[in-house]
């Protein structure tokens, strides 16, 4: 029986065992963080570590890449490595977190202590501070200066970024490294904010008394305005007074590049705007799973002592989170139309990591006979990294299962792929055009399709 016990606990403090995965702070304002001998002694343990494991191997192109590096290595051991090989599996990295999430049984409280994509942050921190970054690629991480500009002048950005302007996208292509293949999302004439007009609550609504601020997002305010419009229409239709925010982004763009104090500043900025709300007891919702994963976890990890940060984490919900949490509550307005033809929904990364279950599977489901399949795997594109020329096609690579098996649903355009992830929806809409006869699905967010389901309108007005 003492041996049973003893099993027992063993099984809760190690491999295998039922407490939840934890996550440290990110001690990126230590010296020792960036340092290059300490950074590649922790490279080297965890590395070891996962050559001996290999669960992995098939998740994203990071694991293979280093797999092979060691395979081929003259000892077929990671001492065989030179540690500038290192790079290209740490470049394949998406910062997806799923490693982490779903698939490693070493991470904290496991005494081995794998945290692989925090790592990978770090090797990228270290790889910023020895500025490494140059300053085109910084440039593109500019979300906000980027919009304003390309929202001034829409009709020329858009015209500059379609695949098919050889001209353009092939100078873009050598000067920024912008793959001239990859799909590239369009800009709202004007941003989100500016456009947005008040809208009526429905009063008749059994939500009716919450209170929420939308936080704009990058994506919205600047790429695709029918997101942020969609998401203040239900809410609003179905009794949330909904004001929109956006004070800056989020900062994933600069967490990719490791720019950490960047990442930083933008937190405490926007949990500076947010926080008189949330002491009048509005909650947040925000509409891209990035941003959302951002605001509840990266952020509070980068400054675990910034109350407004901690603050705004706890009070932020993803949109479709949110609507599920209303339906459970008080309930949703009824009236919805099945959607037309199939949806197949890529469950993003970023949703997946905030540990929130399925929200915008279940969020789908609430609209009566619409068919809804879940894809939960990696679309490849994450960010930026899906868009450069170093890593379009590995990105195109990693989402082929996801475009494959979209192809098969939605032969000849029928129904609709959606992803809370806008990049996403677009990479894998790119993905089955390449694989598909005919025409390709729609590409579309969650939030937009309930509100078609409700039969409200998506653009704000011009």
């Amino acid at each position: 029986r003492e041996i049973e016990i003893a099993a027992v606990g063993l099984a809760f403090a190690g491999e295998g065992g039922l407490d939840a995965p934890t996550r440290h702070p990110i001690a990126w304002q230590e010296p020792e963080f960036t340092d290059p001998a300490r950074l590649d002694d922790e490279l080297r343990r965890v590395f070891d570590i996962c050559h001996g494991c290999r669960r992995c191997f098939n998740l994203c192109g990071t694991f293979p890449r280093l797999f092979d590096l060691i395979d081929q290595s003259p000892s077929g051991e990671l001492d065989g490595v030179a540690s500038e090989d290192f790079a290209p599996a740490i470049e394949a990295c998406t910062l997806c977190d799923m490693c982490f999430m779903t698939k490693c049984p070493y991470v904290p409280p496991h005494e081995f202590d794998l945290d692989f994509p925090h790592l990978m942050l770090r090797a990228r921190a270290a790889r910023f501070a020895a500025g490494a970054v140059g300053f085109v690629e910084r440039r593109l991480s500019e979300t906000d200066a980027n919009g304003r500009l390309a929202t001034a002048l829409p009709s020329l950005a858009n015209w500059a970024c379609r695949r098919n302007n050889r001209l353009a996208r092939g100078a873009m292509e050598r000067v920024a490294g912008i793959d001239r293949r990859a799909e590239l999302p369009p800009f709202n004439a004007g941003s989100l904010v500016a456009r947005a007009a008040p809208l009526a609550v429905n009063r008749a609504a059994p939500a009716f008394g919450r209170r929420a601020v939308l936080y704009a997002t990058c994506f919205a305010n600047w790429n695709d305005a029918a997101i942020g419009e969609a998401t203040r229409r239900v809410l609003a239709h179905n009794g949330v007074e909904v004001e929109l925010l956006h004070p800056a982004c989020c900062g994933m763009p600069k967490l990719e590049q490791g720019d950490l104090a960047a990442v930083a500043r933008r937190a405490r900025r926007v949990a500076a705007a947010f926080l008189p709300h949330i002491e009048d007891g509005c909650d947040i919702v925000a509409p891209v799973s990035s941003c959302a994963l951002m605001m509840k976890f990266e952020w509070p990890l980068l400054l675990p002592e910034d109350d407004a940060v901690r603050r705004l984490a706890a009070a932020t919900r993803d949109a479709s989170e949110y609507v599920v949490e209303i339906a459970a509550g008080e309930g949703l307005v009824d009236g919805m139309a099945p959607l037309p033809g199939p949806v197949t929904l890529h469950v993003a990364c970023h949703a997946r990591a905030q540990n929130m279950g399925a929200k915008a599977a279940e969020m789908l489901r609430l609209v009566p006979g619409t068919e809804v399949e879940t894809v939960e795997r990696c679309s490849g594109h994450g960010g930026i990294w899906g868009m450069r020329k170093a890593t379009f096609e590995l990105g195109m690579k990693v989402g082929a299962p996801v475009m494959r098996r979209a192809a098969r649903r939605h032969a000849g355009g029928a129904g609709c792929v959606a992803s809370e992830c806008p990049l996403a929806a677009a990479h894998i809409r790119q993905g089955v055009a390449g694989m598909a006869e005919g025409e390709a699905p729609e590409a579309l967010h969650p939030m937009q399709l309930l509100a078609r389901a409700y039969g409200l309108p998506t653009e704000p007005a011009p």
